[in-house]
């Protein structure tokens, strides 16, 4: 690893800190005239239309973490209209009194500008296509356009690495969608969408019975030729993020990770081919962000940059969980409801119980949807309580990995008690740091927001962030975000199922959390943070069905 490519990285994120007298680098303002278009196709491209599959009683939302139903056959033309339908469709439109509408999508974005393509890595599937093909995910249309196909052996060296029945799902990011809002700051909210569809397409894969875990083995450069964004350059190219295999489940848990080599006759055969389809212009005029280009440059995970990287095998600790009983939401309708919060009542409060529960979903790192990821958890969160039913409002700390005890008790003040709060379950590793009334300072390191003081609770995803930089490399430094995005996918769900509302919060005072916090240097940094509460909902807006045939 070279040093100065790590540096470049710290550089960026030290750079790109929003602090109480200047915000990081952006336009300041919004020029319209070159607003992307929100929808990414390829013109000439075969589309084949997906099914709009109507909502299921069942699975309910709780039993994806307790009873998981396991599929018996690969997936079908139905499963994968379904699997995209719950993870990067569109949810719904919105419209205000004489404006324009603007979409929803299932997988939430920062400011709604949506940088994530999906694609599909698929054998034949009868109703899709009769060979092996790479698929584009429109979702303005919830369709397939059919962008290369393999021949059969070619198909036929991937699958045979890969668990029976197993698809493959790829993201890509087109950083431009969201620098033209956020400027240099948006290398980080790209990559916490990263996350964010990382979760989506894990849960619903969950409702069809099937499990999905991140591809390991395969590099950018691999990932850019198998999906065809190696084709495209310049401000609007997408840029390769991940593969994600989905396959039947099992009834008892699998913590292991795919591993693909591509063979090389498979990334001849795409390097060459046609790829069908021109991708759309997204805007007439573009600002450059140099900052962006480099820090993408310098974790760039080429084979040689990731190493030997290996899965990382892990478990929670064996404990007796608490279960709770079922609420018998479907899980589809808790999916397809999921909204941002855009204001907070200031008096919606959370049961104890409730709190509790919530955490615990987002603690057990080892088991679903975490199982995901192939590494131990690199994200803790430090949270501000403010209206939970008989627990005293103040700064509190779920540490989601064992290890980070030792180091976050050494690293923050010297005043905090770590106390154990009343009622808390014996295996949730919530702790007290102090008491106090917290929501001015929550609102002020949220870039002065009342969402992040009017809610139940608002908290900060604290990264242990040099050491995993300088275990892993670079590369790694996108993984990081895509863990809290995953986190954040969890917490608005879980908030819906609780009857209430969250929000991601991408604009925040970085530093200025850590001095709450009394944390120097870079070993631990926030890299999202997000609330939950009661929603404000804005009256005037009008919501429309996602597709015409709903």
């Amino acid at each position: 690893m070279s040093e100065g490519v790590l540096q470049s990285v710290v550089d960026y994120h030290q750079q790109t800190k929003h602090h109480l007298n200047r915000y990081a680098r952006s336009l300041g303002y919004l020029d319209w005239a070159t607003q992307p278009d929100p929808f990414r196709r390829f013109d000439g491209a075969e589309q084949i239309p997906l099914d709009h599959p109507p909502l299921s009683p069942k699975p309910t939302y709780d039993s994806l973490f307790t009873n998981p139903a396991a599929r018996d056959g690969a997936l079908d033309r139905q499963a994968i209209s379904r699997l995209f339908y719950d993870s990067l469709a569109l949810s719904a439109w919105k419209q205000a009194p004489g404006s324009g509408r603007w979409s929803l999508r299932i997988n939430p974005s920062s400011g709604a500008l949506h940088p994530t393509e999906g694609y599909l890595v698929t054998d034949a599937i009868e109703g899709i296509g009769d060979r092996p093909a790479v698929y584009h995910y429109s979702p303005m249309t919830h369709a397939l356009e059919r962008r290369a196909t393999l021949a059969s052996e070619h198909w036929d060296g991937i699958r045979s690495q890969l668990p029976p029945g197993t698809v493959l799902v790829g993201l890509t990011s087109i950083y431009w969608r969201e620098s033209w809002k956020y400027g240099e700051r948006a290398f980080r909210y790209c990559h916490h969408d990263v996350g964010h569809a990382i979760g989506a397409v894990t849960l619903a894969a969950a409702t069809l019975g099937c499990e999905t875990r991140l591809v390991t083995g395969i590099d950018d450069d691999q990932l850019a030729t198998l999906v065809g964004a190696d084709r495209q350059q310049g401000i609007e190219a997408e840029h390769p993020d991940c593969l994600l295999a989905v396959f039947p489940g099992s009834s008892s848990p699998r913590i292991e990770w795919p591993t693909i080599d591509l063979p090389p006759a498979v990334l001849q055969h795409l390097a060459s081919c046609d790829f069908a389809g021109t991708p759309n212009r997204l805007s007439s005029n573009h600002q450059p962000w140099p900052a962006i280009d480099q820090v993408a440059t310098a974790t760039h995970a080429s084979a040689r940059s990731m190493g030997a990287y290996q899965p990382l095998p892990w478990r929670p600790p064996s404990s007796a969980r608490q279960t709770w009983p079922d609420r018998l939401s479907p899980a589809q309708q808790i999916i397809r409801q999921r909204r941002s919060a855009v204001d907070m009542d200031g008096r919606t409060s959370m049961t104890q119980d409730a709190f509790y529960r919530l955490l615990a979903r987002v603690c057990h790192r080892g088991a679903f949807p975490f199982a995901v990821l192939p590494a131990p958890p690199g994200i803790s969160l430090a949270i501000f309580v403010h209206r939970v039913d008989d627990l005293s409002p103040g700064l509190y700390v779920l540490v989601r990995n064992p290890a980070h005890e030792p180091a976050l008790r050494e690293a923050v003040k010297a005043e905090f008690r770590w106390r154990r709060p009343p009622g808390c379950p014996d295996d949730l590793p919530l702790w007290c740091l102090v008491t106090a009334d917290c929501r001015q300072a929550a609102q002020t390191i949220s870039c002065h927001q009342s969402i992040a003081s009017e809610g139940v609770f608002s908290l900060g995803m604290l990264a242990d962030f040099e050491a995993s930089l300088r275990q892993h490399g670079p590369w790694f430094y996108p993984r990081l975000f895509w863990e809290t995005g995953l986190i954040g996918q969890l917490l608005y769900l879980e908030a819906e199922a609780a009857g209430i509302r969250g929000t991601g919060i991408g604009c925040f005072f970085d530093d200025v959390m850590h001095e709450v916090l009394g944390l120097t240097g870079l070993g631990w940094q926030s890299l999202y943070h997000f609330t939950i509460g009661g929603p404000v909902e804005d009256l005037r807006l009008q919501t429309l069905a996602p597709y015409a045939v709903d």
